[in-house]
């Protein structure tokens, strides 16, 4: 099966929750034996060359006529588009005019993901339980009876063995952008002032960098360096973010038994589960209170083993055999054309 996922941009390059989540799921493609090339629709300045990451290849972005050297060659017309954010609706319509089923990845409950449903992909990916059960809301509300588009609900899958490693001793925030809680982070290094504080660029947003003695910046690390660069050097990890569809660098943590505070939003609450230690992001006495316990060696180590026995629940080898038998069936109905 050939498969074509029109994309921004990608990883190792640009790491983003969205760019991880979708790789995942080509990887898992190519681990079954199909073919995969992403196409990307912006420039990039460590990406002019096509290269192949774990199989997956990828071509970087020349101009608007890009796509039409995929799907107007029959012997390379894809079985399948697998497409999201910014390219989804470039991507259903091509789609429809060649007669090749799509696939929206949807990473957040924004307005704008909702309303490429009514291009009718052949399937939508979410990414977690809340997800769907708001998508499938919004749909009866906005749509009454008309079918909603086939769903399947996918994880972030996180493989264990790339990220496990013995944990560090820094407090770590992911992204500095004030939405995933810069503010915050800078606040508790304040009150920490003894404490390595460890703060890692993000793929997009405002990063906000202020001067303290404890606190030590990374620039935008790629994925698969996470392990090495971050996790080994983190003890506890903060996620004060506005808006999480699910959280997947918290589950990377938690493969080293790295536990983390997190602001109470839907998608944490799912994914870190019982092993998340849960604040509201305006009440920074309960930081304090929560980060000073799990700075104990008694307190990290409960939420230590809480945090690796939530890894293990969520091992992603069924969900990601359900979404290549989902996606085989997909494409085989456009591979009877061929």
């Amino acid at each position: 099966m050939r498969v074509l996922a029109m994309l921004h941009l990608y990883t190792p390059h640009h790491n983003a929750g969205a760019e991880m989540m979708t790789h995942a799921l080509l990887r898992a493609l190519v681990d079954s034996g199909h073919e995969v090339d992403v196409l990307l629709s912006r420039d990039h300045h460590q990406i002019t060359d096509p290269y192949t990451h774990q199989g997956v290849r990828v071509f970087p972005h020349q101009d608007n006529g890009d796509p039409f050297a995929w799907f107007a060659d029959p012997a390379r017309r894809p079985h399948l588009v697998v497409t999201h954010l910014e390219n989804t609706e470039r991507a259903s319509i091509l789609g429809a005019q060649y007669g090749v089923p799509v696939v929206h990845l949807a990473h957040n409950t924004f307005d704008d993901t909702k309303w490429a449903l009514a291009r009718q992909p052949a399937l939508v990916v979410v990414n977690s339980e809340w997800m769907a059960e708001d998508f499938t809301a919004w749909w009866l509300y906005e749509h009454g009876a008309t079918p909603m588009p086939p769903m399947l609900t996918v994880h972030p899958p996180v493989r264990a063995e790339e990220y496990a490693t013995k944990p560090g001793s820094r407090v770590t925030l992911i992204n500095l952008c004030l939405d995933k809680g810069a503010d915050i982070f800078y606040a508790l290094a304040k009150r920490f002032p003894d404490r390595q504080f460890l703060g890692v660029a993000g793929a997009y947003g405002t990063q906000h960098r202020l001067d303290l003695p404890n606190v030590e910046f990374l620039d935008h690390v790629p994925g698969n360096e996470m392990r090495d660069r971050v996790y080994a050097r983190t003890k506890v990890l903060l996620m004060p973010s506005v808006y999480e569809s699910w959280g997947r660098v918290g589950i990377e943590a938690a493969c080293s038994g790295i536990p983390t505070i997190a602001h109470p939003t839907a998608g944490l609450r799912e994914s870190l589960g019982d092993s998340g230690t849960f604040a509201d992001r305006d009440d920074i006495d309960a930081w304090e209170t929560h980060l000073a316990r799990l700075l104990t060696p008694r307190g990290w180590s409960a939420a230590s083993r809480r945090a690796l026995a939530r890894a293990t629940e969520l091992d992603p080898c069924t969900q990601l055999a359900h979404w290549v038998r989902t996606a085989e069936v997909l494409g085989g109905s456009a591979r009877v054309a061929d």
